[in-house]
């Protein structure tokens, strides 16, 4: 049984948010100086990132992005207009959409990567040490069995 979250729990989960969103801020307002929305930058470096063996679909990326598939499919559409990815059939089944990074989508990636990469040599250690301290928090805020039999 876990205890219930103290005044130090709240107080790392709301550190951690807020470096997530000072970094997300920064994500956010890089891609638009780049001539992109924060999501269609974060398809593109969706694609390119996908681990080896899974499949570069429409529905795979609306599930990385955590958004509807009409969605992910809007912004490839937007994204396919201005030449940052391309759509090919899969010859084995010919309604799955598949997706790559084109030539001039990969040097807007790269740009915004390198941004990113340098962002978070200065961001980094305060989000590492907001994670580390959450979850070393919540770790800690877990009885342990013998405890649980001693509350009895």
């Amino acid at each position: 049984m876990e205890r219930p979250p103290t005044a130090a729990d709240y107080q790392a989960l709301a550190e951690l948010r807020y470096q997530i969103r000072k970094f997300l801020h920064f994500s956010e307002q890089a891609a638009r100086r780049a001539g992109l929305e924060p999501r269609q930058h974060q398809l593109l470096l969706g694609l390119k990132g996908l681990p080896e063996g899974v499949r570069p679909s429409i529905g795979e990326l609306a599930e990385r992005l955590q958004i509807q598939h009409h969605s992910a499919v809007e912004l490839t559409n937007r994204l396919a207009k201005r030449g940052y990815v391309r759509r090919y059939g899969d010859g084995q089944d010919r309604r799955e959409v598949l997706l790559s990074v084109t030539r001039k989508g990969e040097k807007i990636l790269r740009e915004l990567s390198l941004d990113h990469r340098a962002e978070l040599r200065v961001q980094g250690p305060a989000l590492i040490a907001a994670l580390r301290r959450t979850v070393s928090m919540s770790r800690n805020r877990r009885s342990s069995p013998s405890q649980a039999g001693a509350k009895s």
